[in-house]
C-alpha cells in the first residue's frame, strides 16, 4: 500500500526533489472524502517515511528517520500553510515571514556545490523543503507548481501545459464543477432565465456530395 499523498489526488508528480514539497501540500484531504494526513501520527508517520525514502532516492542524499509527535504534527500543519501562502504569494499582513532554517553548502567530488538540509526532526524537514523550493526557482520549475483553483480542492499539481496556463488539477472534475457553478450563479442573477449550456454534438464525416 502506498501512502504517497499526491497519488490520492490523482496528480502528476513534480520533478526531482520538488515532489517532496508537493507531497506536503497534498496531505490535505482530497475534496470531501479521505483524511488529512497531518491530523494523527498514525496517518502522518507512514506518509512521511515513504515520502522521505522517495526524496532520498531521487536526490541521492540520505534522509533521516523522523518519528512524529503531537507537537510535530502542529509544526507540519503550520509549515504546510506557510508553503500554501508562498505559492499564492500572500501573507497574513501582506508580506511573508523569512524562512529561518539552516542549510549546508557541500562541494561534491566534481566541484559542484550542493545544498544539503541540516537540523533535526521537523527542522530538518523544513530545511529540505525550503532548499527544494530554492532549487526549483533556480531551475525555472517553481511557477509550474500550483494549487488547484477550486477552493474546495486545492490539490497541488505540476502544470505541464506548454504555456503554463493550467488552473485546475483536473479539468474534468474541478474545471467542470467550477464552470457549472459559475453558470448557475449567472442564471440566478438573471432571474433564472438563462438557458442551459449547449450539449456537445458529435459530427460525422463531411459529405462527399
Amino acid at each position: 500500500m502506498s501512502w504517497m499523498a499526491s497519488a490520492r489526488h490523482g496528480v502528476r508528480e513534480a520533478p526531482a526533489g520538488l515532489a517532496l514539497l508537493q507531497e506536503l501540500l497534498n496531505t490535505r484531504a482530497p475534496m470531501s472524502y479521505g483524511t488529512d494526513l497531518l491530523v494523527t501520527a498514525d496517518d502522518a508517520q507512514p506518509w512521511l517515511t515513504e515520502a522521505l525514502a522517495t526524496w532520498s532516492r531521487v536526490s541521492g542524499l540520505p534522509g533521516p528517520t523522523l518519528l512524529i509527535s503531537s507537537a510535530d504534527l502542529r509544526s507540519l500543519r503550520r509549515l504546510r500553510t506557510t508553503f500554501e501562502n508562498v505559492l499564492l504569494a500572500v501573507g497574513p499582513e501582506g508580506a511573508l515571514p523569512p524562512a529561518d532554517v539552516p542549510v549546508s553548502l557541500v562541494p561534491d567530488t566534481d566541484g559542484w556545490v550542493r545544498i544539503v538540509p541540516t537540523g533535526r526532526g521537523t527542522r530538518w524537514l523544513a530545511s529540505a523543503l525550503w532548499a527544494e523550493a530554492l532549487l526549483a526557482q533556480q531551475a525555472g520549475l517553481w511557477p509550474r507548481l500550483k494549487l488547484c483553483n477550486n477552493f474546495e480542492c486545492r490539490a497541488a499539481f505540476f502544470d505541464t501545459s506548454r504555456n503554463n496556463s493550467g488552473v485546475w488539477h483536473d479539468v474534468s472534475t474541478c474545471g467542470n464543477t467550477a464552470n457549472l457553478r459559475a453558470f448557475r450563479e449567472r442564471r440566478r442573477l438573471m432571474g433564472g432565465s438563462g438557458a442551459l449550456p449547449p450539449r456537445p454534438t458529435v459530427q460525422g464525416p463531411p459529405s462527399l456530395i
